[in-house]
């Protein structure tokens, strides 16, 4: 769909988060958006299959956004479709006292996907340029020389056989609100709700800010981020399933051929 480039950082590009509409939605209406929708799962599983099959290359999508953005329900409406065998979901929280005690990526090395896989992360290296930077956890000295070392990171995964794809799910202060609220009404959803959330919510500017730069910094031809408006959760899923297709069919996986003569054999 057209709307796809406009949601793309360029490599290099100010980011400005105030000039986009969360609320945005390509010129596509919600009967539209969820049938095509749709019809992206039945190719995406078509297209994992290939995947798994030739097993020489993987892909990584992150998911990253402020808290209560969407990533779970992405997840759970975009990736559903996909074969869990083939699928791999790894969530990224406080780290434990054995990957404290490696440097900061070595954690996220050992969840990347297997060659024929797609890998989802909850959440992603981008932590430690993110909750580090606005919390003030490392000096300033130490997490500002993180960009250059995940693009080189990043770069070197790529050229490895693992392809990258990078969301930000953008949404704006009242929708926070909304979602937060729900979170608290609805009694099968309470589990969601911590006070924390609050204390994070003060802080809305700075998590802005240390998003804006890790998009600007980070954003490459191999590992580009796209600005995802997360207003509509519809949209939010359309947006997401539109890239990840069109990512798999520029990657074209193929199912190798058999691995010895077939012909005429006959099982009996």
């Amino acid at each position: 769909m057209k709307f796809i480039d406009k949601l793309r950082v360029k490599p290099g590009s100010k980011v400005d988060l105030g000039k986009f509409n969360p609320r945005y939605r390509g010129g596509v209406s919600r009967k539209d958006g969820e049938a095509r929708l749709a019809e992206n799962r039945d190719a995406l599983f078509d297209l994992q299959y290939k995947l798994y099959a030739e097993s020489e290359r993987a892909l990584l999508i992150a998911l990253q956004g402020i808290d209560a953005s969407g990533k779970d329900g992405t997840i759970r409406h975009v990736m559903s479709c996909l074969n869990p065998q083939g699928c791999q979901v790894s969530s990224f929280k406080v780290p434990s006292d054995l990957e404290l005690a490696h440097d900061y990526l070595w954690r996220i090395h050992m969840a990347m996907p297997r060659r024929g896989n797609i890998g989802i992360f909850n959440r992603s290296h981008y932590e430690d340029v993110l909750i580090v930077r606005v919390r003030n956890l490392v000096p300033k000295a130490e997490w500002s020389k993180r960009y250059e070392q995940i693009n080189n990171f990043e770069k070197h995964l790529t050229e490895n056989g693992t392809r990258i794809l990078k969301f930000f799910l953008y949404i704006d202060p009242d929708e926070q609100k909304s979602r937060f609220q729900s979170r608290i009404d609805r009694p099968h959803k309470n589990y969601k709700f911590s006070s924390a959330d609050i204390k994070e919510r003060a802080r809305w500017d700075d998590y802005i800010e240390a998003f804006e730069a890790a998009m600007e910094k980070c954003s490459t031809d191999h590992a580009p981020w796209y600005i995802i408006p997360a207003n509509r959760k519809w949209f939010r899923n359309l947006a997401v399933s539109e890239i990840v297709r069109q990512t798999l069919e520029e990657m074209d996986p193929q199912v190798p051929p058999p691995r010895e003569d077939l012909a005429g054999l006959v099982i009996e």
